[in-house]
């Protein structure tokens, strides 16, 4: 019989590091590895993982593969595509959960990661927006305005609609900056500004507006410019 070792010469096989040291130490190529859990003829687990990652440039961007991109790389069928877009979504559903059972101004990280997964790696700029009751729970989330690669255009009558359609009590908003830098335009603060004396009026509060760049997001909150 062959031993499990024996099929990861000079290394330790990732499940078996995962339970040494610790899902965290492991790197994402060893994490699909796990998940994908078989090769190919002639081509091993870690190699099928490491073509993956270096057709798609990260695990996000392959989890926001379609099936026909996914099937050029040797390897890839509908079983294994069917596998990976299906722990994306219960990764986005157990955040979208978290938020809706918790007052989400206590979970700042758990928004970053969520808004991070949602918007990171977007080509356009996406405005979005959380819809929350007054405990700051998360009613729903919507992707309210699409642009091009530099600007998208916000309409505060129409954030303002989609608040009393459910109810809104409070809201926070976000978008993404396709070019990497989150840091804040002179405009994202000006439509911001516009968006918070709309919600006034019906006494619905701006929280937060986050800003999602590549491995950054900055918060006006913690800015103090809400």
């Amino acid at each position: 019989m062959t031993k499990r070792q024996d099929l990861w010469p000079g290394v330790t096989p990732p499940r078996e590091k995962l339970l040494q040291q610790g899902a965290k130490e492991l790197s994402d190529q060893e994490l699909l590895a796990i998940y994908l859990r078989t090769g190919c003829r002639g081509l091993h687990v870690m190699e099928l993982a490491k073509n993956l990652l270096d057709e798609f440039g990260s695990l996000h961007q392959l989890l926001m593969a379609d099936f026909d991109a996914m099937a050029r790389t040797k390897g890839m069928g509908v079983a294994k595509f069917s596998q990976l877009v299906a722990v994306s979504e219960l990764s986005r559903r157990a955040y979208l959960r978290h938020l809706s059972a918790e007052n989400a101004m206590l979970s700042p990280q758990v928004i970053r990661e969520y808004l991070q997964n949602l918007l990171v790696f977007r080509e356009r700029e996406v405005f979005l927006v959380l819809f929350l009751d007054n405990q700051h729970r998360v009613i729903r989330h919507e992707e309210m305005f699409a642009g091009t690669i530099g600007h998208v255009e916000v309409y505060p009558r129409e954030i303002v609609r989609g608040a009393m359609k459910v109810n809104a009590a409070a809201l926070i908003l976000a978008h993404n900056h396709p070019s990497g830098r989150a840091e804040p335009s002179l405009m994202d603060r000006k439509v911001t500004e516009q968006i918070i004396r709309a919600c006034q009026l019906l006494e619905i509060r701006v929280l937060d507006h986050l800003v999602v760049g590549h491995g950054e997001t900055v918060s006006f909150a913690e800015r103090g410019w809400i």
